[in-house]
């Protein structure tokens, strides 16, 4: 015992601390409450922590005695895999991305979400979106980024994918992104558009989608 927790402080020194005195609703995270999960490192060692994915700031965050901190840029070179929930995560490009599908091809997740006042009462009842908004670098200074209580913010989680085809990785947002991924198969990728009701929000949709175009044509 005392040597997996010697193995979790070690590998997470030099990460920023930050502390939430108040309980707040964690909607700018990607799971709903602080999980236990498994963090394995490039050693081979491995180590169970409390862990959740803050989205606002594209870090993973674990939980100790109260005390939630930050994995530094720095140490990210030494984690192979997160799990949390039966999920796995990587590091790709200093970034954590959710790991959705290899084999042969690979599909990744990352996840972000934009944070900003809601609009303020500007009489007879209604609402004004002017100079509220504040911006990513002034929520992040002085740490009040981890202190936010977001319900009286409006969060927008959103997520992109990530293609690693032939050694290469392409972003795409959108269908219509991912069809110019595939322009050499455009009659394939329509006809199975044609034939299948693909939701794009939908991971496994959107892994059918990419097997049948890379086994076709």
């Amino acid at each position: 015992m005392k040597q997996i927790i010697c193995v979790l402080i070690s590998c997470m020194i030099g990460v920023s601390a930050y502390t939430q005195p108040e309980k707040v609703e964690l909607t700018h995270y990607l799971f709903p409450e602080f999980t236990e999960g498994i963090v394995l490192m490039k050693t081979g060692s491995r180590s169970k922590a409390l862990l959740n994915y803050n989205a606002l700031t594209e870090e993973m965050v674990f939980e100790n005695n109260g005390q939630k901190r930050a994995i530094a840029e720095n140490e990210l070179i030494q984690i192979d895999t997160v799990i949390i929930k039966d999920r796995e995560f990587i590091v790709l490009d200093g970034k954590f991305v959710e790991c959705l599908y290899q084999s042969g091809w690979d599909l990744y997740a990352e996840y972000k979400c934009r944070v900003r006042e809601p609009g303020k009462a500007s009489g007879y009842g209604t609402t004004s979106e002017t100079a509220a908004v504040e911006s990513y670098s002034s929520l992040h200074y002085g740490g009040k980024v981890y202190d936010l209580k977001l319900p009286d913010y409006e969060v927008d989680p959103y997520f992109n994918y990530l293609l690693k085809r032939n050694g290469e990785i392409s972003k795409f947002v959108s269908m219509k992104q991912l069809k110019k991924l595939y322009q050499d198969k455009k009659d394939i990728f329509k006809e199975y558009l044609k034939d299948h009701n693909v939701d794009y929000d939908n991971n496994q949709d959107i892994i059918q989608l990419i097997n049948y175009l890379e086994s076709n044509g």
